[in-house]
């Protein structure tokens, strides 16, 4: 998923809505003057997802407190059809596009109503049979998050989505730790580079540390989606606020991945046109070490190697030694092309 040699960004809204569609609106304004390619929410009907005695996670207990199950927390933050449909026009009106990852199977069927070509897999159902089973087939790439998966996992993942006719150039793995935030201890980024090695399929990063710089880090390390979460402001009630960039940091995050991009280049290794030009200044050339008369032969006696870059190349040194002089040579003197007979 390379938007001309770009890497995808995605600015995750996730929930950071908290059910309000009018500040998810804002949401998708902000990542777009940040200059995300994408903004993602989450698609889900609760009662499809989460028990009622389904017990919250620590960092959502930390970050909501323990008075409300986790049932009645995702509750409030659920968005309805018409509000994706409403989402995805200010998507369009904004120019950024719209991407949900859906929790259930008819969230599933509804962004495919929506026609959306990339869906997201979220890291907790890497091992659901039916949920893989059912989205296969259905949008033209997925983006296969594996935050609680070993190697075992994420393989039988892939070969379920592959058993339905997705090949692998349709899957672009995200290297991710679900947890919220990751310590820099967990995020174990070299095992992205295993996953490309392993799956021989497009790899990326979802980020849930504290600030910018490990995502700018996976795009140098060969990640091709950028996921990060973000928010309008970290102090708002919710369960992923924290853990989230605020719009300027988010615009951070884009101006940094870009210069990243460009400072990348491409794998040839090439001598720059600045680089030419300070080679004349800094390389060496082939000069006279002492006066040198015509007729003399030339040797590390009485040769040697000064800047600037402009005459014959110190490179050539072993070809012009033994040579002739055809004329004098003033100490300090550049060796011409036309050094000897």
């Amino acid at each position: 998923m390379i938007l001309n040699n770009k890497t995808l960004i995605i600015a995750e809204a996730g929930v950071n809505h908290n059910g309000d569609i009018l500040l998810a609106k804002k949401l998708i304004e902000e990542a777009a003057k940040a200059g995300a390619d994408y903004v993602k929410f989450q698609t889900f009907i609760t009662e499809e997802v989460i028990s009622k005695d389904a017990p919250k996670a620590e960092y959502q207990k930390a970050s909501t407190g323990n008075d409300e199950s986790q049932f009645d927390m995702v509750k409030k933050l659920e968005l309805s059809e018409a509000a994706h449909y409403e989402l995805q026009a200010h998507c369009e009106k904004h120019n950024i596009g719209f991407l949900s990852t859906p929790f259930d199977l008819p969230s599933i069927d509804l962004l495919q109503r929506m026609k959306l070509k990339l869906v997201k897999i979220p890291s907790g159902e890497i091992n659901n049979v039916p949920y893989l089973r059912h989205i296969a087939g259905k949008f033209e790439h997925y983006l296969l998050s594996t935050g609680m998966s070993d190697l075992n996992e994420i393989e039988f993942a892939v070969n379920e989505l592959m058993k339905k006719g997705v090949s692998k150039n349709q899957i672009t793995i995200l290297h991710c730790n679900t947890e919220y935030p990751t310590k820099m201890e967990d995020v174990n980024l070299k095992a992205m580079q295993t996953i490309a090695s392993h799956f021989k399929t497009p790899i990326g990063y979802s980020d849930h540390t504290i600030g910018w710089e490990v995502a700018v880090a996976a795009v140098a390390l060969g990640a091709s989606v950028v996921e990060k979460h973000f928010t309008l402001d970290k102090n708002m009630p919710g369960p992923d606020h924290k853990a989230s960039l605020e719009p300027y940091e988010l615009k951070t995050l884009v101006e940094k991945i870009r210069s990243i991009e460009i400072a990348l280049g491409s794998s040839e290794k090439l001598i720059s046109d600045s680089a030419k030009r300070n080679a004349l200044v800094a390389k060496k050339s082939i000069v006279a070490k002492i006066e040198i008369k015509k007729g003399e032969t030339f040797s590390e006696n009485n040769l040697t190697v000064m800047r600037p870059g402009t005459g014959i190349s110190a490179i050539r040194w072993d070809e012009i030694i033994g040579k002739v002089a055809i004329r004098d040579f003033a100490k300090g003197e550049m060796i011409p092309v036309n050094f000897s007979d």
